[in-house]
């Protein structure tokens, strides 16, 4: 009888492990961006009438999830601000001294560090947002090709994140009868397992 609560503790202990998703056991799922299929865009109000899109084509980054925090997040995303388009004259402006100052800051930064789900494919990343040296948070709305732990870290999933940033608390304060203050920011990303 003595032995009972630890060959109890250790049947239980069995239970869990086998009750716990598929690579649970295994390392963190770890990924990397394939910058080749992903992108950021931010889109203004323009005029007060129709609304400008600026395109980020270059992007690099990791995600990394844990098995053993689910809420955990490792997300680091680095966004080329120096390849901004917009198609039109506007992108010399955007990339100016008056909104991202290329020259001084070329590189948009954001980390993510910890994820909600609220749907088998849906979820909410909070982290924070850094651009011309100035770094606030922001909370993006994120949509999975797949369910994220389902894939044991094997294939690659895709995402669509979305959140609004407020430009002028990056200083990028100019033209505000033009140009609306509020960015639609949309990151589609697809990562691969590394």
């Amino acid at each position: 009888m003595p032995n009972l609560p630890a060959r109890l503790i250790l049947a239980l202990a069995a239970l869990l492990a086998l009750l716990q998703p598929a690579g649970a056991m295994a390392a963190d799922l770890r990924y990397v961006i394939d910058h080749s299929a992903s992108h950021v865009d931010a889109k203004v109000p323009f005029l007060g009438i129709a609304s400008k899109t600026a395109k980020f084509p270059d992007m690099s980054g990791t995600f990394n999830l844990s098995f053993s925090n689910l809420e955990a997040l490792d997300m680091v995303v680095d966004i080329d601000a120096r390849t901004l388009t917009t198609g039109d004259a506007q992108t010399k402006t955007l990339r100016g001294r008056s909104f991202f100052d290329v020259a001084r800051h070329p590189t948009v930064h954001f980390v993510g560090r910890k994820l909600k789900m609220n749907g088998e494919r849906t979820a909410t990343v909070a982290g924070e947002i850094t651009a011309r040296g100035i770094t606030r948070p922001i909370t993006l709305n994120v949509t999975f090709s797949v369910p994220p732990f389902s894939t044991g870290g094997t294939q690659p999933i895709s995402i669509v994140g979305t959140g609004v940033i407020d430009r002028r608390q990056f200083g990028m304060t100019a033209f505000p009868w033009i140009i609306g203050a509020m960015v639609n920011v949309t990151i589609r990303a697809r990562m691969v397992p590394g």
